[in-house]
């Protein structure tokens, strides 16, 4: 296998467009993948024209606009390259209109109520930024997508707002250190974890197949507490599946880079290297319907689900977040000179004020059921959002804070700003803590808070912003100043001061940490819905307006689907449970009573003892009894759900979920007696430890 060449060999991307496209027509379309400008429509003839020529040279005989709308997956509307000319022969063909522009209508996906029924037309938008790619011999043009009025559908679009955001404000601060620069890009690496199960398991169980979860199953005598699957061997099959998934991602131009055994039984990670926030958040949405496409072939089903099995750990995903400039300095790299220490210091300022000042925003870009089970539950960070920075950072910023001399492992000194050199932090004094949701981690952040499945534009969309809003109000306040060292010392003492209260190094896990966090001030949202209504509190309303990422009838538009999306998706899960209780659990376990009920009387009629056989038979009979009481009230309970969407999602945490868990434990414990052979699905010991 030649991996360099295999490497980004269904992408149309540099070295393709330098090789097929003329000189200026290339230098013009970098200017609008770079600056923003403008393409001209005939520039966009010759793009168009010589990606159909590559992907028809590539198998290609599709093309689609790619999008990402308001279900957090990716949308594809195919239309192929064939068209009739004047002569009425059949030729391929592609214009520039078809490459930049697409009206896909897609009226039914979610919209918060921005798309009326008279103006239900959607529009789709080529993003130059991000390469377009062959899958499935289409070829797909990565899009925006947005309404008849203007207003964005999509998860794209903002992203793409926070990073020139982000990126504006960077530059202004880079300029108070004499540097220029001609953009900033958020870099991500978006740590992929799944599970993988046998096919054959999958398509027996109802909940997984319509929920990504199992809403029942009883513990397998064995879990994760030996921690012998962490970083062990891998399994043959799977190491076959990982091989295959690498080869389809390189295709991709995807850098899929590390690979290993999770905690979990059957769990996993994949990480790739970083790249600018819109590649890597499209890289990680591909990433995932390769893995479930790759699993298939395998005989696996891959779950991404946050909680697929109850008493083991669920799936994340680490969002590694950093700043770099178009000449590749990493802004987060504390650096060895005073004016980089003096950078640095002022950037993760603005990232600790950031995160205090918009930690709830951070806590609702990661809310949803299913991540609901996997927050706190002892295997991810909990709801409440701190930052871990290490002993030796948080020592500078105490003697910041303080003003007193800076003690570290080599050194006492003030640290003046300009003339001191900041110590050079080992990359061992970060990221020890794994209890923390927001962790430095030597040159990066790394947020550990957002689910498996998530699209991670929403998490970064938040982050961007907030940082922007912090960099602003920073380089408002110095572009100013008489004395440039004089104000930055004034600035980073005072807004650390005021924002300490966020920086926690200890375990999060803790009772002490939730009473602590309290007494700070922080928020604790411990449900989806608890965290929701506060996304348009007025502060946020103002940053995102401030920042030009989104309209208040937009923000309004998203809090609407969010809180849809849970409560639609806690009753799928009730539904899903009730069909599985009424069809299959409950004729099951009453065949098997009837069973030992016969046998009970079987055995009274020869007069051979049959205590035993009484004892199953009425602890069954009881269970079977408790179960049918359970289900009908799940049953009324969901049909009790009202119609306003803000209130159906409360009514789905505080009644639904209960009485949910009510009939769980009782199934769980009426599969722990059933004889294996009555019991309809596969149990979590046949899931978790095949063969």
């Amino acid at each position: 296998m030649n991996v360099p060449e295999m490497f980004g060999s269904m992408v149309f991307n540099d070295n393709v467009m330098r090789e097929m496209l003329p000189k200026k027509v290339y230098q013009s379309l970098q200017n609008t993948m770079i600056a923003g400008s403008a393409l001209d429509e005939d520039v966009a003839d010759i793009v168009a024209s010589a990606m159909k020529e590559w992907a028809v040279s590539k198998g290609a005989t599709h093309f689609t606009h790619w999008f990402q709308p308001m279900t957090g997956i990716t949308a594809e509307k195919h239309d192929s390259f064939l068209t009739v000319d004047k002569s009425g022969c059949i030729i391929m063909d592609f214009s520039g209109k078809e490459l930049t522009k697409g009206e896909p209508d897609a009226s039914s996906f979610p919209s918060g109520g921005l798309r009326a029924t008279f103006e239900a037309r959607g529009y789709t938008a080529w993003d130059p930024t991000s390469y377009a790619f062959i899958k499935d011999d289409t070829l797909c043009i990565p899009t925006a997508f947005c309404s008849y009025t203007g207003q964005i559908l999509d998860k794209k679009t903002p992203l793409l707002r926070s990073m020139d955001a982000i990126s504006g404000e960077a530059v202004r601060a880079l300029a108070l250190f004499g540097k220029n620069v001609r953009r900033v890009n958020a870099t991500i690496g978006a740590e992929q974890e799944y599970f993988l199960i046998d096919k054959e398991d999958y398509s027996k169980r109802l909940d997984l197949r319509l929920t990504g979860r199992t809403v029942i199953g009883a513990p397998a005598a064995k879990g994760q507490e030996m921690e012998d699957h962490y970083f062990g061997s891998i399994r043959p099959r799977v190491k076959a599946f990982m091989a295959d998934l690498d080869e389809e991602l390189w295709k991709l131009g995807i850098t899929a880079k590390t690979e290993h055994n999770e905690v979990a039984p059957c769990q996993h990670e994949m990480a790739p290297i970083f790249d600018n926030a819109n590649k890597a958040t499209d890289a990680n949405q591909l990433t995932m319907e390769m893995m479930k496409k790759v699993a298939e072939r395998h005989g696996f089903a891959c779950l991404l689900h946050e909680k697929p099995f109850e008493g083991i750990n669920g799936s994340g995903k680490h969002n590694n977040w950093a700043l770099s400039t178009d000449e590749g300095e990493n802004l987060l790299d504390p650096g060895k000179t005073p004016k980089d220490n003096a950078q640095f210091l002022l950037f993760l300022t603005a990232v600790i004020k950031a995160v205090d000042d918009y930690q709830d925003l951070l806590r609702i870009s990661v809310a949803s059921a299913g991540n609901d089970h996997r927050l706190g539950a002892n295997e991810a960070p909990p709801a409440i959002v701190s930052i871990f920075v290490g002993d030796e950072l948080n020592s500078v910023i105490e003697s910041i804070i303080e003003d007193k001399p800076f003690k570290g492992k080599s050194s006492s000194f003030r640290l003046d700003i300009g003339t001191s050199v900041l110590p050079k932090l080992a990359r061992d004094n970060s990221d020890r803590n794994r209890t923390s949701p927001f962790a430095f981690t030597g040159n990066k952040f790394e947020f550990r808070m957002p689910g498996s499945s998530f699209n991670i534009a929403c998490t970064n969309v938040m982050l961007n912003t907030a940082v922007a809003d912090a960099l602003k109000d920073f380089c408002d306040e110095l572009e100013g100043a008489e004395d440039f060292n004089e104000a930055l010392n004034v600035l980073l003492k005072r807004e650390l001061s005021e924002h300490k209260r966020i920086l926690f190094n200890g375990n999060g896990y803790s009772k002490e940490w939730e009473e602590e966090a309290e007494r700070r001030g922080l928020s604790n949202y411990k449900r989806t819905p608890d965290a929701l209504v506060h996304y348009c509190d007025e502060k946020n309303v103002r940053l995102f307006k401030r920042h030009k990422v989104y309209t208040e009838e937009e923000m309004d538009s998203r809090l609407e689907i969010s809180l849809d999306e849970y409560q639609k998706a806690i009753h799928i899960e009730a539904v899903t449970m009730l069909e599985m209780l009424r069809r299959q659990i409950l004729p099951a376990a009453i065949r098997f009573s009837s069973s030992l009920a016969s046998s009970v009387q079987m055995k009274e009629s020869i007069g051979v003892s049959a205590n035993a056989d009484k004892a199953l038979c009425a602890k069954a009979s009881t269970l079977c009894d408790g179960l049918l009481l359970k289900t009908d009230e799940l049953e009324e309970c969901v049909a009790g759900c009202p119609a306003e969407t803000e209130k159906a999602a409360f009514y789905a945490a505080d009644k639904i979920i209960p009485a949910m868990e009510e009939a769980r434990r009782l199934c769980d414990e009426l599969e722990t007696i059933t004889d294996k052979s009555y019991w309809p699905v596969p149990t979590y010991s046949e899931m978790l430890f095949y063969v």
